[in-house]
């Protein structure tokens, strides 16, 4: 994955409360188990009208948020199922972030695990950025518009994770000479086990 270090962009206005994965990436658009060939059904319910003709008054289909990087979002942003193509489709389009107040935890954890940052802050604060320049720094959990500076939080796993591209197979794998330690000790105590 790309480390996420710092980011600066326009925040796209996307402020619906609740919204779903299947409003992220209908299923109808969902035509293969793999990650890549998502991103023209991102949001492809509200981005097209009859015909599969762009809706002109969808926020990412408007140019001054063309190609967005940073999505804000409305409360409880990713809710619905557990599907992972909701990320995938975001991330193939281009998003690196979105902002929220909250989000569904499993959308959130996808999130993480696929290298976009789901930020939270509190949805005064979310509505004020919405449509501006942001400036987002994950190491010192920032984010600025303007002359304000809003601090945000983040557990430190997933921070880690997005700041070095780290997948969970990867996070894993940080932790190598342990585990090769644990193994080495586990075959003098079990060798029955390796047999």
């Amino acid at each position: 994955m790309t480390p996420f270090t710092t980011l600066s962009a326009i925040a796209a206005p996307l402020m619906f409360d609740n919204v779903d994965t299947d409003a992220i990436i209908p299923s109808r658009e969902m035509k293969s188990t793999g990650r890549t060939g998502l991103a023209e059904g991102l949001f492809a319910g509200w981005r097209y009208v009859e015909g599969r003709v762009p809706n002109p008054d969808f926020v990412l289909n408007r140019p001054e948020y063309a190609g967005a990087r940073i999505i804000a979002g409305g409360a409880n942003f990713g809710c619905g199922s557990s599907r992972e193509h909701a990320v995938w489709a975001l991330a193939e389009y281009g998003v690196r972030c979105i902002i929220a107040p909250g989000f569904a935890p499993i959308f959130a954890a996808n999130c993480i695990r696929n290298g976009l940052l789901p930020l939270v802050l509190p949805g005064d604060v979310v509505e004020s950025i919405a449509g501006r320049e942001v400036h987002i720094d994950l190491a010192a959990q920032t984010l600025t518009c303007g002359k304000q500076t809003y601090s945000f939080p983040i557990e430190a796993e997933a921070r880690d994770m997005l700041l070095e591209g780290l997948d969970a197979i990867d996070l894993t794998l940080k932790s190598r000479p342990a585990i090769a330690a644990w193994t080495d000790a586990d075959r003098v105590a079990r060798p029955w086990i390796y047999l």
